[in-house]
């Protein structure tokens, strides 16, 4: 579980990721939720294969239906870099609209 909390363009964004383990599927289950709707969200599904994690869910944006991916890679004991993508024609092309580089700190 983490929480997270940024100002961006569109305003404040307070809120926490709750990611589950499920075994028999060997998937994740990444439950997003902010302060804005106080319910968890769709899961993103997906795994880990060869140090990249790839997840994904559909969602409704800006009245419709698009896939969202997020993309785990560079992924080192200290580091690693997150990515969001959009794609409204599902899945033939992505447009990467969010980043995050992560540094553990000692």
């Amino acid at each position: 579980m983490d929480e997270y909390e940024a100002d961006s363009p569109s305003g404040h964004i307070q809120g926490m990721t709750l990611r589950l383990f499920n075994p028999k599927t060997q998937q994740w289950n990444l439950y997003w939720s902010n302060i804005a709707n106080g319910t968890l969200d769709t899961p993103m599904i997906g795994g880990f294969k060869d140090g990249r994690g790839e997840f994904y869910d559909q969602e409704f944006y800006e009245g419709r239906s698009i896939y969202v991916r997020y993309v785990w890679s560079e992924i080192t004991a200290t580091s690693c870099r997150w990515e969001q993508a959009f794609s409204p024609d599902g899945g033939k092309t992505w447009e990467i609209n969010w980043t995050m580089a992560f540094i553990r700190n000692k």
